[in-house]
């Protein structure tokens, strides 16, 4: 299988609430085949108190139980999802709902006790089987212990703090993978010279449109190596490539096929977080304007979001960014891609947020509290694109404040946003 379709298979996987139901299943039809055969082992186990019908009874309860389970699993919490991504963004579905384990494997319980019940049930005659009965009656009681788990966990899943901190646990992994090494250790290549050139061969995008999800770059590296060319990649991860966009760019003699350097750019129907470090702060700006809307007013809410993205902004801060180019174990230049660099992260982390913000007071002093954290915790040449911001938040401010006190109470950092304006220091807390 290609890396593409290998990688896209693992994602639709990874995000589909039917896969371990599924596999519940076949292990039903394993599982139910062993316990037969191997039921004179378990003759030493007491006695069954329950004759026949009972045991019938029993067996026809935990069905109707498990279904019930079931039906209201799926339904519940489809609407419950549908709800918390119109109240906060529908980008969670995908990327944070939808691959919970917890649910999946709770659905994957219900539907295995079901089916156990079901087949004991159907091989239920004239004498009760003393092992299968316990399994079933232990499956049943494992299942409502997890029914009521389920309805907690549910619970404290949907709020927007559990949502919230879900997306920057997220973000935070993506970006220590796609940007391994710490700031203050030199990953680029001395004396860099911006690559130009016209392309030997240009390679276009031949399938539906779609969004670049992943890409395979040591694979390309090590693809421009064996060739000796060098390979661009146009769009960025997370662009929507249309059919006939131009997809690489290709520079040398021995070019490889189009085929073979297609088959390692994965692409989706939407934006995912697996290599994609600019996602978690969309998703989690989106939280925080929705929650700054008109129709919601709920500050409180985007005051967490911004905690996430103070957490998010000062780890990435941290790191090495990557540049364009990428070069071999040669040191020739031999891949070419655009990625994120630090001016965009803080102009994603505060523009919208700022501009729908500024007039509440919760937003205006816990954004100043960010700057001035992430400035003091910083390198020094991460600063000046967070004092551009500053200036912006205070422009701003002076035009929306008109009484002198509301514009000095809305210049006052505070980490809470509207809780005592106490500051943090440098130390308080780790990225």
């Amino acid at each position: 299988m290609r890396w593409n379709r290998w990688y896209s298979f693992r994602s639709y996987i990874r995000s589909s609430l039917w896969v371990v139901p599924f596999v519940a299943l076949l292990l039903y039809v394993a599982a139910i085949r062993l316990v037969y055969l191997f039921e004179n082992w378990t003759q030493w186990l007491t006695l069954w108190p329950w004759e026949v019908a009972g045991t019938q009874r029993m067996l026809e309860t935990i069905i109707t139980m498990t279904l019930t389970f079931v039906v209201f699993t799926f339904g519940s919490l489809l609407v419950a999802i549908q709800v918390a991504g119109g109240q906060l963004t529908p980008r969670i579905i995908a990327t944070t709902l939808l691959r919970d384990n917890a649910i999946r494997f709770t659905v994957g319980l219900f539907i295995f006790t079901l089916l156990f019940a079901t087949g004991a049930l159907a091989r239920l005659d004239a004498t009760v089987p003393h092992g299968i009965s316990a399994i079933a009656a232990l499956l049943g009681f494992l299942s409502i212990a997890a029914f009521l788990y389920l309805i907690d966990y549910a619970a404290r899943l949907l709020r927007p703090v559990s949502i919230i901190l879900r997306v920057g646990e997220s973000g935070h992994a993506v970006i220590e993978e796609v940007y391994p090494a710490p700031a203050k250790t030199d990953c680029s290549h001395p004396e860099l010279i911006t690559f130009t050139g016209s392309a030997d061969r240009i390679v276009c995008h031949q399938a539906n449109s779609a969004v670049v999800v992943a890409v395979n770059m040591a694979a390309l590296v090590a693809l421009a190596e064996r060739t000796d060319s060098v390979i661009e990649l146009v769009p960025k991860v997370g662009d929507f490539v249309g059919t006939g966009e131009v997809l690489f760019r290709l520079y040398g003699q021995d070019l490889p096929p189009d085929s073979v350097v297609t088959a390692l750019v994965a692409f989706g129907p939407e934006r995912t977080l697996e290599q994609d470090a600019t996602f978690a702060f969309r998703i989690i700006v989106d939280i925080g304007i929705k929650a700054l809307s008109k129709a919601i007013n709920d500050p409180t809410t985007a005051v967490l979001a911004i905690d996430q993205l103070q957490r998010l902004l000062c780890f990435v801060g941290g790191r090495h960014l990557l540049g364009d180019e990428v070069r071999g174990k040669s040191g020739k230049l031999r891949f070419i891609r655009r990625t994120p660099n630090w001016e965009d992260f803080v102009q994603l982390t505060f523009s919208e947020i700022r501009l729908y913000g500024a007039e509440n007071f919760q937003i205006a002093r816990r954004l100043r509290a960010m700057i001035e954290y992430a400035s003091q915790i910083l390198p020094n040449d991460r600063r000046p694109a967070l004092l551009a911001e500053l200036d912006l938040l205070d422009r701003m401010l002076e035009r929306t404040y008109v009484f002198p006190e509301d514009l000095a109470l809305a210049r006052t950092p505070d980490s809470q946003g509207l809780g005592g304006a106490a500051e943090r220091t440098s130390g308080a807390s780790e990225h």
